[in-house]
């Protein structure tokens, strides 16, 4: 199928693309490049310089690619920056779908596969998180996201969009023949974060709380290799044949890791030791995310490689060792 992937120089989007290859698909690109990077995607990749928020552009490529499916990795995901700049959240997350939506139900599309978050749940109530628990985000990040999942349900009832929105935990690693990874500016994620420690590429790697109800006492998260979600996005698309229907999915290894885990594990990877600073919790933070994917691996018949965080982080250090300036574009 002939797979249009809006933000697809991003880092989930990127290894889309090479999975969709891989599967047989072929995927057109549609990116700004505000926060992707060109050198992420082969050159045999037909690539649209632009924002989805420009109509007569994504029209334009649905019709001339002759697009059977839309898939979208545009969202800003910078939880802190969500809180201080609302209003630059809502405009990109959720009014730049909006448009995006209306022009591909104006040129006859309509499937659609969304990157959604466990943000949407908020603070749990229970664990691990399933698709039924309560949505009630804390910040404009989660909410923007939540916003979009009930945009799309409304235009599955009006319009017969078929949709599959997956919820993601925590994304990490690289691909694991180390040809592209993560490569943000500002990087926030800890498995870099902890990398960059380890090679002296910054002062330390800050622990925020190790007094949480927890074994260790810091925060436990669930981390998913990039690739594995990459991969229940593609098996989506057997559910969008529908037209109306809308499903949810979490995608999550339902394993968690504490932060010392993940800075043991860095050090144990790669062999180098990773200087720590030690603060005050961030507000906000619970003890423990993890997902219950179970709902992912029977409908979508989901295979997790990556069960493992020393395996992830194996990919992400044959990454950022071989490529110490990422994609230095």
């Amino acid at each position: 199928m002939n797979v249009l992937v809006i933000g697809g120089a991003g880092y989930i989007g990127s290894h889309c693309v090479r999975q969709l290859i891989e599967a047989g698909h072929r995927p057109v690109v549609l990116d700004n490049l505000v926060y992707g990077h060109k050198g992420a995607l082969l050159p045999s990749v037909k690539f649209y310089k632009g924002n989805l928020e420009d109509k007569k552009l994504v029209g334009e490529i649905l019709d001339n690619e002759k697009i059977d499916i839309v898939m979208h990795f545009a969202a800003f995901i910078n939880v802190g920056e969500s809180v201080t700049n609302p209003i630059k959240y809502y405009y990109n997350n959720l009014s730049g779908v909006i448009t995006l939506i209306e022009a591909m139900l104006e040129h006859g599309v309509k499937k659609f596969v969304f990157s959604s978050t466990c943000a949407t749940y908020g603070m749990p109530q229970k664990l691990p998180l399933t698709e039924d628990h309560p949505q009630l985000p804390i910040n404009p990040y989660g909410q923007t996201k939540l916003d979009v999942e009930n945009f799309l349900k409304a235009c599955a009832r009006a319009y017969g969009l078929s949709f599959v929105a997956l919820r993601y935990f925590n994304a990490s690693g690289a691909a694991e023949d180390g040809s592209i990874g993560e490569d943000h500016k500002p990087e926030t994620h800890i498995i870099p974060l902890t990398i960059f420690a380890a090679m002296g590429k910054r002062p330390s790697i800050s622990v925020f709380g190790t007094d949480y109800n927890t074994p260790d006492g810091t925060c436990l998260r669930d981390y998913v290799h990039v690739d594995d979600l990459c991969r229940a996005h593609i098996s989506a698309f057997s559910k969008l044949e529908t037209p109306g229907s809308g499903n949810f999915y979490n995608l999550g290894t339902g394993k968690p890791n504490s932060v010392r885990e993940i800075i043991s594990g860095v050090e144990e990877v790669t062999g180098l030791k990773v200087p720590v600073e030690y603060g005050p919790r961030r507000e906000g933070d619970p003890d423990a995310l993890y997902a219950d994917s179970s709902k992912a691996l029977k409908e979508l018949d989901w295979k997790i490689k990556f069960m493992d965080v020393r395996g992830i982080i194996e990919t992400a250090w044959r990454w950022h060792k071989n490529n110490p300036d990422g994609f230095a574009e």
